[in-house]
């Protein structure tokens, strides 16, 4: 396996990107925030990486203790990767901080073709709001076009998800991106207005208020 290429330099950022610069490194990370992936569906959902470098890259933030693997038992009996609690802690703001210096930068997104990660990114990542969530300890569902994920609202950030939901989100991706970025104030509104929240009311408004979907 080829050795990881460093920038050689005693300075955090360079450190830093020692780690998380490589091509499609931050990308594999994207869609672990989207909960548990086989390998098979990262390859799916990164069409032009080489088989063999995805292996490289799932390895080095394996060995960087920001994913790991586990083997699931029979009958299923597979391989998936997840997050790791580091994972959550450390990647979580730098995707959030990069989607919004990209957001700016997106093509005109047609609806029928928006991803549930991309609903997810948009109506939920990008909101995270750390001051609202101080003190806030919850377990948060969201059902995306019949997609499943699912985090912990924990010590003013992100985190794996350990116990059943509080509260239940369930929305198309496109409700979720127009809830967020729609180009007008009445289409953001009625995006949110479709967007159903189930849990308790005092739980749902501590949640709407995290993530600015009022």
């Amino acid at each position: 396996m080829p050795t990881r290429r460093t920038y050689d330099q005693n300075c955090p950022i360079a450190r830093g990107l020692d780690v998380l610069g490589e091509r499609w490194t931050l990308l594999i990370l994207r869609e672990l925030v989207g909960g548990s992936r086989r390998y098979g569906d990262l390859r799916a959902e990164l069409p032009g990486i080489a088989t063999n470098l995805l292996a490289q890259r799932l390895k080095e933030l394996q060995d960087d203790g920001l994913v790991d693997r586990a083997d699931l038992p029979a009958p299923i009996g597979r391989t998936v990767y997840t997050l790791s609690d580091l994972g959550w802690q450390r990647v979580l703001p730098i995707l959030q901080n990069l989607a919004w210096f990209g957001v700016d930068r997106l093509d005109p997104i047609d609806e029928s073709s928006v991803s549930p990660l991309n609903g997810f990114l948009a109506g939920i990542l990008l909101g995270f709001d750390r001051v609202s969530a101080t003190g806030l300890e919850m377990t948060c569902r969201i059902e995306i076009d019949g997609r499943r994920f699912e985090f912990a609202i924990t010590q003013g950030r992100l985190g794996r998800a350990n116990n059943q939901p509080s509260v239940t989100i369930t929305a198309s991706a496109a409700d979720l991106v127009n809830a967020r970025l729609g180009a007008t104030e009445a289409k953001r509104k009625a995006a949110l207005r479709r967007i159903h929240f189930d849990g308790d009311q005092r739980d749902i408004e501590a949640l709407r208020a995290v993530f600015g979907l009022h």
